[in-house]
């Protein structure tokens, strides 16, 4: 449960905050109910796989054994690439709050987020790590934080601020919970910790139906409040630091300077984990034939090829994407393999009636979320969903490259997720 928490909350409410009142206005708590209902129709699909498969390899994992490396090999190099967006959002993010919280103005937000990136990049490439015990601290710290904010923030709540009949066009809204879906999907790296659970056919189930619903009321609650108590105007103009002005009127400069470090701590920490987990996985993939295979071949027993490979990846997007195209990208990425993961639960022959038609809820919800985000992205930012599209393009083709020269997985090589762990 506390992985799924701190993959959740690690940077998306701190991040995309702004970007939902910006596009959803008085509807932003609705559309972060959106994008969790999408996300706890995927979880049980992750919960149904995750106690089948139980695998380091999580979602690849899943992918491989459903529909074989040729079609999930495509969908892998599309969920890496997703890895570093939403990497990315995590590091303007970490930035933004940075910059708040200095009292900067200018461009020092991309300069601190190139920065993090890179010295974390240098921890791992040195082999530290951040120990589960200390990141437990912070996913209790973090969620502390936003309780105190929904707590004191309620009493101040202006009920014609959030009142439906505030509410923009019903497509806003619910565009706006696809855009911010990003900060939803932390709660597959649960699927990575399957192996190691004790009594997985209740504990698994248990851990994505808890830290799944008690974010998505996190969620609601930190929307609603800000919107209770700012204008969407006063939120959208900070939008990249837009939970901390939130808290300036509950609980003045000391409210603000609270959150601000807690977004910085909660997105650094991400940052970290998140390029410690997408290293493995890179390693996974070549492995397996699905990237080149000198990715496959460790440093210093560490998968150091894929690490350098996913910084420059990150500090691509850092620096020449919005943060609305970020979520974009990101988000889109998400949808694609989720509705993939939900496909092949609902291909389990021995799942239970009622799992099996969630899945299926599943696969109906994220295309459909992925078709209103790229309708309503054609019509207000086509350059980003333009960029999106050569994401998807890049992962395909370059899988087709890859096969093209004959990669196929070593001779020998063992099952996804039974490689030693690092």
């Amino acid at each position: 449960m506390s992985i799924g928490v701190g993959g959740m909350v690690g940077g998306g409410i701190f991040s995309v905050l702004g970007l939902t009142v910006q596009v959803a206005g008085a509807g932003a708590y609705v559309s972060f109910l959106v994008g969790g209902i999408v996300a706890a129709l995927t979880g049980v699909s992750y919960a149904l796989l995750s106690v089948r498969v139980r695998s380091r390899g999580g979602t690849a994992a899943f992918l491989d054994q459903s529909f074989g490396t040729r079609v999930a090999g495509p969908l892998n190099l599309l969920l890496w690439l997703s890895y570093f967006v939403m990497l990315g959002l995590y590091a303007v993010a970490f930035g933004s709050y940075l910059t708040a919280l200095l009292g900067l103005s200018g461009g020092w937000h991309r300069l601190f987020g190139s920065v993090v990136v890179i010295c974390f990049a240098g921890l791992n490439l040195a082999g530290a790590q951040v120990v589960g015990r200390a990141e437990s601290v912070l996913v209790y710290f973090k969620v502390a934080v936003l309780l105190v904010f929904c707590i004191g923030g309620l009493a101040f709540v202006d009920t014609a601020r959030v009142a439906p009949s505030a509410y923009p066009h019903g497509s806003a809204v619910v565009y706006a919970g696809t855009l911010i879906f990003l900060g939803y999907e932390g709660f597959e790296l649960i699927a990575n910790a399957a192996e190691d659970a004790v009594d997985p056919e209740r504990t698994l189930p248990r851990a994505y139906l808890v830290s799944i619903g008690g974010v998505i009321v996190l969620y609601v609650l930190v929307a609603f409040v800000a919107v209770g108590n700012l204008t969407p105007w006063q939120i959208a103009h900070d939008r990249d630091y837009a939970l901390a002005i939130a808290a300036r009127p509950l609980l003045g400069q000391a409210g603000f300077s609270l959150v601000a470090i807690a977004a910085v701590v909660s997105t650094a920490s991400a940052i970290n984990a998140t390029l410690y987990g997408t290293a493995k996985f890179t390693y996974l993939m070549a492995r397996h034939g699905e990237l080149p295979e000198h990715l496959a071949e460790p440093v210093w027993n560490r998968p150091i090829g894929g690490l350098i490979a996913t910084t420059l990846g990150t500090l691509l997007i850092v620096n020449l994407v919005d943060i609305e195209g970020i979520s974009l990208m990101g988000s889109a990425g998400f949808l694609i393999v989720f509705a993939a993961v939900n496909l092949a639960a609902s291909r389990v022959p021995d799942a239970r009636l009622a799992a099996r038609a969630a899945a299926g809820c599943g696969v109906a919800a994220c295309v459909g979320c992925l078709a209103a985000l790229t309708a309503y992205a054609a019509t207000t930012i086509p350059r980003q969903l333009a960029v999106f599209g050569a994401m998807l393009g890049v992962a395909v083709l370059a899988e087709a490259v890859i096969r093209a020269r004959g990669r196929t997985p070593p001779a020998g090589t063992k099952p996804r997720g039974s490689e030693p762990k690092r």
